[in-house]
């Protein structure tokens, strides 16, 4: 014989009201700060005809500005895959004197303008700035070329990887490692082996978010990159310049082809993480 408990269990109550209320706010805050603006690009694109549409996009000044944008983005974001990992595994796995002063300097692009970025780029990477000169000895031109673009936004996205990376790096267990180390697996083993699989997700997602974050970046590139059409002129550029003169139709035109590749292209690299996810959990 025994006595039941659940007449006498008190439903435990949540902080956070239901789920019908909160999802509520959640698609409303989404729908106002996100789905509305965005769809008015696509709502200002339908007014013009397909011909119409179809000639903006393909023009190819507008085709070079793609090319330059997203090869930029794509190259600045794999850069900082690689660094900003190794920043990382720097700040967790090895303590030392100024630590707090170099985790601080992480998200100082964060906090310094874009323009200001920009500016500060452009002095130092010009032919007579102080990384320019020794540069030009090697032959290398960064201001005003395509490497200066790549270098702005190496700059700004450096944090997204930095950051992502970071809390998972904490949580790995040493002790895993240390065990690998007295099984006989070398470095690179434990590293691709363990390491690796559990940082990848994360690692995915910091590359995601940097490859985000340089497809609409302006105030640090429209310095360095001299602005030339054809050559280093990015499509956010292209984007303001038609709308300072009165051709908004074509501004969101490009806006809108802008929008469905990225969607596209940050969508394929979420399917990567969740795959990744997955098969380290199975």
């Amino acid at each position: 014989m025994y006595l039941s408990l659940k007449p006498f269990m008190i439903k435990q109550k949540s902080i956070i009201p239901g789920f019908g209320l909160t999802m509520g706010f959640t698609i409303f805050y989404l729908s106002f700060l996100t789905v509305i603006p965005v769809s008015m690009v696509f709502i200002n694109s339908s007014t013009m005809g397909w011909s119409r549409f179809w000639s903006i996009v393909t023009a190819e000044r507008v085709l070079a500005s793609y090319r330059v944008t997203f090869s930029a983005a794509f190259m600045a974001a794999a850069v900082n895959a690689v660094f900003g990992l190794l920043v990382a595994w720097v700040l967790v796995r090895y303590p030392f004197k100024g630590h707090k002063i170099i985790d601080g300097l992480v998200d100082l692009p964060f906090a310094l303008p874009t323009a200001v970025a920009g500016i500060s780029l452009t002095t130092l990477y010009a032919q007579n700035g102080w990384m320019g000169r020794y540069l030009a000895l090697f032959g290398i031109k960064a201001a005003y070329t395509s490497l200066g673009i790549i270098i702005a936004l190496v700059f700004v996205g450096l944090p997204f990887v930095v950051r992502t990376v970071q809390p998972v790096l904490i949580g790995l267990e040493q002790e895993v490692e240390e065990a690998a180390a007295s099984l006989g697996a070398t470095r690179l083993t434990i590293f691709f082996k363990i390491i690796l699989p559990e940082i990848l997700p994360a690692l995915l997602t910091g590359f995601a978010l940097a490859f985000a974050r340089s497809l609409g970046e302006y105030g640090s590139v429209v310095f360095i990159s001299g602005n030339m059409p054809m050559k280093t002129e990015i499509t956010p550029l292209l984007i303001l310049t038609k709308l300072e003169q009165y051709d908004y139709s074509g501004a969101t035109a490009i806006a809108a082809v802008m929008l469905m590749i990225s969607f596209f292209m940050l969508l394929t690299i979420n399917i990567l993480q969740w795959w990744s996810f997955d098969r380290n959990r199975g």
